[in-house]
């Protein structure tokens, strides 16, 4: 028995496996075998921001009502809507699974952007109360929410742009070898539809008491 054959022989089948995964792991990853699933991560770690100031957004909508009809309980038309907006915007979830379904991602974006009609109805309204407009509490809510929707803004303009990484590695050469042979069942994720203009609160100019 030749020296080579001795050893094939004394090396059970797991071990050769490891062995084998030890030396081919460093090409893989030279070959780009890492790129999907690293660029599918992003997207989702991207999706979950995006996710996270929407809520940030939901959760000051209840202290923004109960503010605005202190002042103005007669426009509660516009205070009933916001609430069913943000009743209907937080029933639709969209999970990192979901991404590749973009039916699912359009009714999320859908349910967000009714939400902020709502929102710009209910900040006109404020015009015609000049004490709601110079409450300290309305000022520190509006400016969070201001905040927030920059923040959303971010978050979305992040999102679209790891999608479009992830996407494009799963149909461009090397990653799109391993995107056929590996990653079968990686599919392109579904991004934002409606213009970022659409999504953002106006400005309202709460100092102008004219």
């Amino acid at each position: 028995m030749t020296a080579r054959g001795f050893l094939a022989g004394s090396i059970s089948s797991p071990v050769r496996a490891f062995l084998f995964l030890l030396v081919a792991a460093p090409l893989l990853a030279g070959c780009g075998y890492n790129t999907i699933p690293t660029n599918e991560e992003r997207a989702k770690a991207a999706w979950s921001e995006v996710l996270n100031q929407y809520q940030r957004r939901a959760d000051l909508i209840p202290n923004l009502v109960e503010t605005v009809n202190a002042f103005a309980a007669q426009e509660r038309e516009v205070l009933t809507a916001v609430v069913e907006a943000r009743a209907q915007a937080t029933s639709v979830q969209i999970s990192p699974e979901m991404l590749s379904n973009p039916e699912a991602l359009q009714a999320f974006q859908e349910g967000q952007a009714n939400l902020t009609g709502a929102l710009s109805r209910l900040l006109a309204v404020v015009e015609s109360y000049p004490d709601l407009k110079s409450s300290q509490n309305f000022l520190a809510l509006q400016a969070q929410l201001e905040g927030t929707e920059n923040r959303i803004a971010v978050a979305r303009r992040d999102y679209i742009e790891a999608v479009r990484v992830y996407n494009t590695s799963l149909r461009t050469f090397p990653s799109v070898i391993w995107a056929n042979l590996w990653f079968t069942g990686n599919e392109p994720f579904a991004t934002f539809t409606i213009d970022t203009d659409k999504m953002e609160v106006p400005k309202v100019d709460f100092n102008d008491n004219g």
